[in-house]
């Protein structure tokens, strides 16, 4: 007796679904990894998500969600499981999982940790999906990024880290804030490491093409009347501000590493400063990673752009990447 599904629908093709063009992995998924997540099935992005973690009804309970929610999606296949293998065929892998700080831990002891669960997570990722672009999320994401590659033995166009694509967000924010003008028109960078070292490029800050530098040549330097260099301290402060208030930051991380994998999928060829290597540029001699202004396309961070810097600039970027390299020198098992 013939099926419900037999009765209404007559097959023309002997293979009725095509595998996956565009299907993005997330692992983790705590609230950054879910933020990811919902970040880019709202920018319809994958015509496949999956899901990894090792909590499984938590990621169980967080697929039916999801899956609950297809009706108002163009996602029509989302999927999860603790085993790697679902993510197999994966264009883009966002890496998100890893272990928190614990209170009185120091930067080293917190990344070898991370070291020890990114030699399981990375390993797998690239065995199912050996052609993925990796996108590291994790903190501290330019050390995290610089093991990533080391594991995963892809050439560094194929590794980026989410770097300062955030810390710019907030930078062009608080900005359009000072003038009244919308953010996606204050164009300026916040570059080096995601973090307590970030250097803000004053020089390069403009609205459209009129650089705020000409107007006040001391903006953003102690001599500034107007103290804008406290637009930087609060992109600095920001993340322990919402870390303070709510426990965590999600949603502006979610939708940053969206914004990155449309750049991939969609073979955009956008600028974005994520961490990348940059050994051999601006007299940084050591394997550090870290954020300077890139062009991502369908192959990953194809070009780093020559950013024309100020020597104090290039000075904060050599500090940011001796800090890294400080740590990342004493790291075992790479």
């Amino acid at each position: 007796m013939a099926t419900v599904h037999e009765k209404l629908l007559s097959s023309t093709a002997s293979v009725k679904t095509a595998p996956p063009r565009n299907k993005i992995t997330v692992v983790g998924v705590g609230q950054v990894g879910m933020a990811c997540a919902i970040s880019i099935l709202q920018k319809d992005l994958a015509d496949e998500l999956a899901l990894v973690d090792i909590l499984e009804d938590k990621l169980r309970g967080e697929m039916l969600d999801l899956q609950h929610g297809s009706l108002f999606l163009k996602t029509p296949t989302i999927v999860a499981d603790k085993d790697y293998s679902v993510t197999a065929n994966s264009r883009i892998v966002v890496v998100t999982g890893g272990v928190r700080q614990q209170e009185g831990e120091s930067r080293l002891n917190l990344v070898q940790r991370n070291v020890n669960v990114f030699k399981f997570i990375i390993p797998q990722v690239v065995k199912y999906s050996p052609d993925a672009t990796i996108i590291v999320v994790s903190n501290p994401v330019d050390i995290m990024t610089y093991v990533t590659w080391k594991l995963s033995g892809l050439p560094q166009n194929r590794v980026i880290g989410s770097g300062t694509n955030l810390d710019s967000a907030r930078f062009r924010y608080l900005i359009s804030q000072k003038l009244g003008v919308h953010a996606s028109s204050c164009h300026g960078y916040v570059l080096g490491e995601h973090g307590d070292s970030s250097v803000p490029v004053w020089s390069g800050v403009n609205v459209a093409g009129v650089a705020l530098q000409s107007l006040n040549p001391d903006i953003g330097t102690s001599k500034d009347p107007e103290n804008w260099k406290d637009v930087h301290k609060q992109v600095v402060d920001s993340a322990y501000e919402v870390i303070k208030l709510k426990g965590y930051t999600n949603w502006a991380i979610g939708m940053s590493v969206a914004d990155l994998s449309e750049s991939i999928t969609k073979n955009l060829s956008r600028v974005h400063p994520v961490s990348t290597m940059v050994k051999n540029f601006y007299g940084i001699n050591d394997e550090v990673f870290l954020s300077l202004p890139c062009v991502l396309n369908g192959q990953g961070l194809v070009e780093v752009v020559n950013q024309k810097l100020r020597d104090d600039e290039v000075a904060q970027l050599k500090k940011s990447a001796d800090t890294l390299w400080s740590i990342q020198k004493d790291l075992k098992d790479l």
